[in-house]
């Protein structure tokens, strides 16, 4: 579905990226496992049309979308749930959501709404409700659930445990493993190590820009190279 390689990207005389190749398969929740600054968050504005690369290249379900606009990558089905959830706190949550869809054709829109209440009942109970006004775990859901309005055929996920209780890490865990086992391919941006492995089939884990551990994530939990990579010990 994702075929990404060497690829470079960077702010000025900075590069933040710097020959990274990674991949995501059909069916596929892939892990890309870093700290901060090792460039998780510049790789995902690359991936949706954000943010320039430099090099490269980056394949989605057979298209060539290197510096493809936003609109065209989101278009194609690449859909990207931001680090911070990043929703409209003034606009009602069915008002989010329908943002979601904004490339979608409009009649569309009720089964896709449909969709995400089936899956965040909560959400259906208060259409209402300013999204600003919402716990942070409800507010991930909103963004999840505005991501799924848009009909990806891959779903970019990044950094959805942040700020959230264990309880509540758990539940969006669970979640991601509801839409992967509904057949939707998942790039998973996480600093959660422990639970990600536990949940991908495959992982990257990224040190300064670029790739320095892949493979198998059940055989990656007990490798020793990632605890020096990702724990420093």
């Amino acid at each position: 579905m994702l075929e990404i390689t060497d690829l470079r990207a960077g702010y000025g005389g900075t590069e933040v990226l710097r020959g990274l190749t990674l991949s995501v398969g059909k069916g596929e929740i892939v892990a890309v496992l870093g700290s901060n600054g090792v460039g998780k968050t510049t790789l995902n504005k690359v991936l949706s049309g954000v943010q320039p690369a430099r090099s490269g290249a980056i394949r989605f379900n057979g298209q060539d979308i290197f510096g493809a606009s936003a609109k065209t990558v989101v278009s194609a089905g690449l859909i990207h749930v931001p680090e911070g959830r990043k929703i409209f706190p003034n606009l009602t949550i069915l008002e989010n959501l329908e943002l979601g869809g904004y490339c979608r054709p409009k009649s569309a829109r009720r089964t896709n709404l449909d969709k995400v209440f089936s899956i965040f009942p909560r959400l259906k109970e208060r259409t209402t409700q300013l999204a600003g006004t919402m716990s942070g775990g409800e507010q991930q859901m909103l963004a999840i659930g505005r991501g799924l309005m848009g009909e990806p055929k891959l779903l970019i996920l990044d950094e959805p445990s942040l700020g959230l209780s264990p309880l509540l890490v758990e539940e969006m865990f669970t979640l991601i493993r509801r839409l992967s086992d509904d057949g939707l391919p998942i790039m998973l941006v996480e600093q959660n190590v422990v639970q990600s492995l536990e949940l991908a089939s495959r992982a990257y884990i990224l040190e300064n820009g670029t790739v320095t551990i892949s493979g198998d994530a059940a055989k990656l939990k007990d490798d020793p190279e990632l605890r020096r990579a990702y724990l420093g010990l």
